[in-house]
């Protein structure tokens, strides 16, 4: 492997994180002239005509039906429950941060799971470093978080942590059952996958009502090719090439990484007690991907 393809290899979870982290900031842009379950429809439904004319562009090959079936499952939790989950439970009452402290401790169960399962094991540093990301983010969150009513209620629970376990179980299945499946013919039965699972949520829960604001239209255009399609690329490349634990870790810089960007373009207040958790996040993630 040449020094320049081993450089851009190591800038890959990095860009990852970047990716990631904005669509929060795309969120917040489209949610006030469209529903949150519609507007992942939409999302999913161009998501997977993106990848159909990528996959008619590369000759992708073609799956299985068995594998066509394992990459939907992958989507239905890893990204199906996972938003679908962050979104109702944020709907039905539980403030953002509070919903992002919960699906935070994704690295942790992610690890434990994959010491279960998988039979992968950390080193007493990784554990720490697990340790450290979590209580950098849970600080990251409250520091940042408005004064608000904490509404707690079983329904915004439930669904928060049916996202923690959408993708902690998600990241571990397409671990084990989708490392040798061709990426961009995957992606395609993922993103059907949830395009099914949000049409009936959407249709249950909403009225499908849009304000097509330029706003929206950007925000759709980013969140479908900057997240859909470039950052679940991205990741999983990761999973197919990496331990699962060290993948998962760095969802840990997301929040804060986000924070950050909502201090650039929103104004909100970053505070040095923030700051500190930042760096301590940063370490974390450090300690768990080091090689030696």
């Amino acid at each position: 492997m040449t020094d320049k393809r081993r450089v851009l290899i190591n800038l890959i979870p990095f860009l990852f994180v970047f990716l990631w982290s904005t669509g929060f900031i795309a969120a917040k842009y489209a949610l006030p002239f469209i529903e949150p379950f519609y507007l992942l429809f939409i999302r999913m439904t161009l998501t997977v005509a993106v990848f159909m004319l990528l996959c008619l562009l590369f000759r992708a090959e073609r799956l299985s039906t068995r594998q066509a079936g394992q990459q939907m499952v992958t989507g239905f939790l890893v990204h199906g429950t996972y938003l679908g989950g962050v979104f109702a439970a944020i709907k039905w009452g539980m403030p953002a941060g509070i919903t992002a402290i919960v699906v935070g401790a994704q690295p942790v169960l992610t690890a434990c799971l994959g010491w279960l399962f998988l039979g992968e094991r950390l080193r007493p540093r990784q554990w720490l470093g697990l340790g450290l990301g979590l209580g950098g983010v849970v600080t990251v969150l409250l520091s940042t978080s408005q004064n608000q009513d904490i509404v707690l209620n079983w329904p915004s629970v439930l669904a928060a942590i049916a996202a923690l376990l959408g993708i902690s179980v998600g990241t571990l299945y397409q671990k084990r059952f989708g490392s040798r499946t061709n990426l961009l013919s995957g992606s395609i039965w993922q993103y059907v996958s949830v395009a099914m699972l949000m049409s009936i949520l959407t249709w249950v829960f909403e009225a499908q009502e849009v304000v097509w604001d330029i706003r929206l239209v950007l925000a759709l255009g980013w969140l479908v090719f900057g997240l859909s399609v470039s950052a679940i690329l991205l990741l999983m490349y990761m999973i197919r090439e990496g331990e699962t634990a060290k993948v998962a870790s760095y969802f840990y810089l997301v929040p804060p990484i986000a924070s950050i960007e909502a201090w650039l373009l929103f104004g909100e207040s970053l505070s040095l007690v923030a700051i500190t958790a930042i760096i301590m996040t940063v370490i974390g993630v450090y300690l768990v991907v080091k090689r030696s």
